[in-house]
């Protein structure tokens, strides 16, 4: 995963994830669901349960990933 971030295609996979008009629901499907039954489900994981293109997953789970750090970082539990 840190590979992916360093990458400089890094912006345009995000930019792509978020085009999907689908991405909302799948991010809150993997938060509420997948995460609460798995927390260290991977992103292959997601891509096959969910049917969606892996490039989204990584997304997905990075974003998740970083909201729960600052959350922490926050105090936010």
């Amino acid at each position: 995963m840190e590979e992916c971030l360093k990458s400089p295609l890094w912006p345009l996979l995000v930019e792509t994830a978020h085009a999907i008009p689908t991405y909302p629901y799948h991010k809150s499907y993997v938060r509420d669901v997948l995460l609460r039954d798995n927390p260290t489900v991977d992103a292959s994981e997601v891509h096959l349960r969910l049917g969606i293109p892996l490039g989204e997953a990584l997304v997905i789970l990075n974003e998740l990933k970083t909201q729960k750090s600052n959350k922490s970082e926050d105090g936010g539990g």
